[in-house]
């Protein structure tokens, strides 16, 4: 029994050795330059990023004269961005209501129904935090994700063709919406969009050569 005790007397003095080792070791140190994958973004940083990804992304749908839009290349640059707005998103980056505003208007050019969900709550969070541009981008993106799982819109903010020789009609909107809800979140009357709608298809009729005209 004694040479037993002495062994496991042995044994505990080689643990407690070995734990106050380890605790004295000094903490691993990251090598210099590879960021930690934990790491918040700065706010402040991360901020001046989504204005310039809404930048471009704006850039990219405004017409330059005498210029053809490459939508294919355009799709595939609106990815990246998107792909970089959920990072940001994710490390807990986004603060501002300007930032929410920013981060869902890219968001509203991706082309999947949870992509334009995702750009409906940004825009919820924006105009809590008193971000009042917000407001329509909140509605043309709800719009956008009932479309695109085949329902009415709600607030009329939807607009396509399907042949590229052929007006935007503007898609079935659910009659029980009132336009006071329109006014509050500054989007058109449901009258108004549908005389966009008109004016729209007369655009494109008087823009088609007319038979035996001057072509």
């Amino acid at each position: 029994m004694a040479k037993a005790g002495a062994m496991t007397a042995a044994l505990r003095l080689v643990l407690l050795c070995a734990l106050v080792a380890q605790l004295a070791a000094p903490a691993p140190v990251l090598a210099q330059g590879v960021p930690d994958a934990t790491a918040v973004d700065n706010p402040s940083t991360a901020g001046a990023e989504l204005k310039r990804l809404f930048d471009e992304d704006q850039a990219e749908r405004t017409p330059v004269p005498g210029k053809v839009t490459d939508w294919a290349a355009v799709m595939l640059r609106d990815e990246a961005r998107q792909r970089r707005v959920k990072e940001l998103i994710t490390s807990g980056s986004v603060s501002s209501g300007s930032d929410y505003y920013h981060a869902a208007m890219v968001m509203q050019h991706a082309t999947e129904p949870d992509d334009y969900l995702l750009a409906h709550d940004l825009c919820v969070v924006a105009i809590s935090k008193g971000e009042q541009q917000a407001k329509w981008l909140a509605a043309a993106s709800l719009d956008r994700f009932l479309v695109s799982i085949g329902r009415p819109q709600r607030f009329g903010t939807q607009f396509s063709s399907n042949h590229p020789s052929r007006p935007p009609r503007l898609r079935p909107v659910d009659p029980s919406v009132p336009d006071q809800l329109r006014r509050e979140l500054n989007v058109p009357t449901l009258a108004q969009a549908k005389a966009r709608e008109l004016k729209m298809a007369s655009d494109s009729t008087r823009a088609k050569p007319q038979d035996g005209a001057e072509k």
